[in-house]
């Protein structure tokens, strides 16, 4: 999630420090970076929380804003951040450069990229309005797909999809719904489990974001690129992840002529990159749509998380929204329902005969 996210600290409120130690450890770093970076250093406020344990300040220079990091080495591994970072600037991605990094205490100093997200201006009544939004998108996504090395970022392997399936039966069935994973629903989640891998893998490796929508996308007025946010969690894999997570996005939902059009329009122009995508588009959106469900799964086991362990129960809000992406993408394949049935079973949702595409 994003520094632009939710939940939003006051307007200019001063940080609030838990930890005294931190607080001490922090107001040193500030002290001796503000001389060399011209920090007005009485111009620190928070600019907001997100989904992780990171939190970010905004503090005025002489050449402008800029945002620090606040990112504790206990919970936050900030060497993936740095690394990325480098990795998209050099794919010539507008992303916060890092101007400072204690690693030791978790402490980054970092261009501003400015506080409107994509999704703040989008508009939500008329999807075609949005469109050159999303085409910019793409080509922020085209030029991070292009620069993909293997060997470079971690592997996004069969092991690691199903840990992230494995958030669905953990968080959302066991601890919030109240299910038991054993017997038959055990056996109908390991049954799904192992075909959406399959699929899932059976596409290309590229670099992945990894939350690549709109709330990680940044308006900038310095530059008429999107800035790019949260790609500290970039790994390689297949290539269907990025463009799914786009458009079935976590906090708004597009009827499907819309993200037909758009990902058309990505993989036309993957294709002329040459991007492995595949030359049958049927073909490539099936796989978008596998990806998503694995993404739709896991999200839903996240929000239930983030919930019941880590005290934010605003993200539950939005599982509305996952149920409806998993069971459009349930519906339309054969060897998906009887993963449909048991999601209707625990939602107590009687079985309908069409599903819209993820509107809640």
């Amino acid at each position: 999630m994003s520094p632009a996210q939710f939940p939003k600290p006051s307007p200019d409120a001063a940080p609030v420090w838990p930890d005294a130690q931190r607080e001490i450890d922090f107001k040193a770093w500030l002290s001796a970076l503000a001389p060399t970076q011209h920090l007005e250093t009485n111009s620190l406020r928070s600019a907001s929380a997100d989904a992780s344990f990171r939190r970010y300040f905004r503090i005025d220079s002489e050449q402008g804003s800029r945002i620090i990091m606040d990112a504790p080495p206990g919970q936050e591994d900030c060497r993936a951040f740095v690394k990325v970072a480098q990795l998209m600037a050099q794919a010539q991605l507008n992303v916060p450069q890092v101007l400072a990094w204690d690693a030791t205490h978790g402490f980054l100093l970092l261009t501003d990229l400015g506080a409107q997200t994509m999704l703040q201006v989008i508009k939500r009544d008329d999807a075609r309005a949005n469109q050159n939004l999303y085409l910019q998108a793409i080509d922020a996504l085209l030029a991070w797909q292009t620069a993909s090395k293997p060997g470079v970022l971690p592997p996004y392997d069969a092991a690691l999809l199903r840990r992230e399936l494995e958030l669905f039966p953990d968080w959302y069935l066991e601890r919030h719904r109240g299910v038991a994973v054993a017997g038959e629903v055990r056996r109908t989640l390991d049954i799904a489990f192992a075909q959406i891998i399959q699929s899932n893998l059976a596409w290309p490796s590229v670099y992945v974001h990894r939350d690549f929508m709109p709330r990680n996308l940044m308006i900038s007025a310095s530059s008429d690129r999107l800035g790019v946010l949260d790609f500290q969690d970039a790994v390689y894999g297949p290539i269907t992840y990025d463009i799914a997570s786009l458009m079935r996005d976590a906090f708004l939902s597009w009827e499907e002529d819309f993200c037909l059009d758009i990902t058309i329009r990505y993989w036309e122009k993957a294709r002329k990159m040459g991007l492995p995508v595949g030359d049958d588009f049927g073909e490539f959106y099936r796989g978008v749509e596998w990806m998503g469900l694995q993404r739709h799964l896991k999200v839903a086991g996240i929000f239930a998380r983030l919930t019941l362990r880590d005290g934010k129960p605003q993200y539950m809000a939005d599982t509305p929204r996952f149920i409806g992406y998993i069971r459009a993408t349930c519906a339309r394949y054969r060897e998906l329902k009887p993963l449909l049935r048991l999601v209707d079973r625990i939602e107590g949702i009687e079985t309908a005969t069409g599903y819209a595409f993820g509107r809640v």
